[in-house]
């Protein structure tokens, strides 16, 4: 028995010593947060939560200036209230977001009269690329450009 349990624990060890090897070797770095400066935090949490379909998650400073989304297996999107003013970006300085059903975010944005465009600024439709993905863009409440496709949900 005592055999049994050493070769076990041998290959306990050898498979940690593996697994901590491999972890060691990784080289790309992980999206962890994107976070943006707000001027209203109600609203762009109301943006993002109710036509984005973001799922809140804690966040540590419990000050009322900060409110975290969860937007991947192991990515967080930060809104810190701290902008002064709203400011104008471009349009391929983006977040993008994949949606199962682009059309439902298509009627929600109009049903809350927030403009769409395709790629090339057309309103109120949508650009299918090359690799047949549909995206739409639009602007959220602090003028940060947002893109939802939908790309292999």
């Amino acid at each position: 028995m005592k055999k049994y349990f050493n070769i076990w624990l041998l290959l306990c060890l050898a498979a940690t010593a593996f697994t901590f090897s491999k972890i060691q070797q990784r080289k790309a770095a992980i999206l962890n947060h994107v976070a943006l400066s707000v001027v209203d935090l109600r609203k762009s949490t109301a943006f993002y939560k109710n036509i984005i379909r973001l799922d809140s998650i804690a966040e540590p400073f419990k000050d009322g200036k900060h409110n975290w989304f969860k937007i991947g297996e192991r990515s967080q999107l930060h809104l810190i209230e701290s902008a002064k003013e709203i400011t104008q970006h471009d349009k391929g300085t983006h977040v993008c977001f994949t949606v199962p059903s682009i059309e439902d975010v298509m009627s929600r944005l109009e049903s809350s009269k927030i403009p769409y465009e395709n790629w090339t600024g057309t309103s109120n439709t949508s650009t299918t690329r090359p690799d047949g993905v549909k995206q739409i863009y639009f602007k959220d409440p602090d003028g940060f450009w947002v893109e939802i496709n939908n790309d292999k949900y």
